[in-house]
């Protein structure tokens, strides 16, 4: 499949599915709501207890102040402090549960909207997608998050060589420990970036292989590597669509910074274009998704783990097998009414 129609197979999916827009803008205010529940209150709780004038707040040694005594706030207010972080844990865990479903949903609805043509959204089948994918991706994030973590020790590793290298030339000739550390970080960046963006590659294309192919966390990381290796079209497809959405952050940023210093009217600009940044970010993240969706359906064959390969979106449904059935029972039946009467001989 060619990159162009990939990418408008995605943005035609999206457009036929945009509700999911909204209910990524919905999760987003939820978030920022539930902080203020489950974090604002306890920690508004704790500021008047602890004797810190909220009107004051911006004064930093107010703040300071009041946590002189860390032991002493912590022996005398234990369960103050207990809830409080008790709370921050609550909300962190909320907001995680619903990224997770909301993802989830969103996967599904995009996986159901390639593979099925449907034409609508369903919020039936984004419920339904949202607990069928629910740990399944808790899973795969926390495989994904070791990738990560791995990734950032070998890049420490070899910085750590670098440094180590430069401070070694730098006792023999300054010039040299000069040129040695420009050459060797400006390499490290470069196979940093790519490493990154492989390991960014590797997780979209394992939640494709998830989703579609139904295959479990540590699995869907196999198949994903297994198939960029494979598809190397496949990473440079990524690196277009997540250059594609970078770059539009960035336009819309400086597009819309200076309008904030626009007298009266600018903080009123600034929040209706935070908005509006939201759902275009938003719209461009579920574009990339069903993009790389599309070019895995298409070149994978949409295999799941048991093997069988379902109908490809654009093939209209063939016939065949009904037609055959039907031909080869009219001659059985032809042969049934054609046979001659058996007639019984008496000795």
């Amino acid at each position: 499949m060619r990159y162009r129609e990939a990418i408008l197979n995605g943005f035609r999916t999206i457009n036929k599915i945009w509700q999911l827009v909204l209910i990524q803008i919905a999760a987003m205010f939820a978030s920022f709501i539930g902080f203020f529940i489950l974090v604002g209150f306890p920690l508004a709780i704790a500021f008047i207890i602890f004797g810190l004038d909220l009107t004051e707040f911006p004064r930093v040694h107010d703040l300071l102040g009041a946590f002189r005594e860390p032991s002493e706030i912590i022996s005398k207010y234990f369960w103050l402090v207990v809830l409080v972080l008790a709370s921050i844990l609550l909300y962190v865990l909320a907001v995680f549960a619903l990224g997770i479903f909301v993802l989830g949903g969103s996967i599904g609805v995009i996986c159901h909207s390639i593979r099925e043509r449907a034409e609508g959204f369903l919020m039936k089948i984004f419920l339904s997608e949202g607990k069928r994918l629910f740990f399944p991706l808790i899973g795969f994030t926390s495989v994904v998050g070791l990738i990560f973590i791995a990734l950032a020790f070998v890049l420490g590793l070899f910085g750590g060589a670098i440094a180590a290298l430069v401070s070694l030339a730098r006792e023999q000739e300054a010039t040299l420990a000069l040129f040695l550390g420009i050459f060797f970080s400006l390499i490290l960046f470069f196979v940093g970036i790519v490493l990154i963006l492989a390991a960014l590659a590797v997780t979209l294309y394992g939640a494709a292989a998830m989703a579609i192919g139904g295959y479990g966390p540590v699995r869907s990381t196999q198949v994903s590597i297994r198939y960029l290796y494979k598809h190397a079209g496949a990473f440079y497809l990524y690196c277009i669509v997540f250059g594609g959405y970078v770059l539009i952050g960035f336009f819309l940023f400086f597009v819309g910074y200076p309008l904030k210093f626009v007298p009266l009217i600018g903080p009123l600009f600034a929040i209706v274009l935070q908005l509006l940044t939201q759902i275009g970010q938003s719209y461009l993240g579920l574009v990339m998704l069903a993009t790389i969706f599309w070019y895995y359906y298409m070149t994978e064959g949409g295999s799941g783990e048991d093997g069988s390969a379902p109908t490809p979106v654009d093939a209209p449904p063939t016939p065949e097998e009904p037609t055959q059935a039907k031909d080869s029972a009219e001659p059985e039946a032809r042969g049934q009414e054609e046979a001659p009467p058996q007639i019984e001989t008496k000795e």
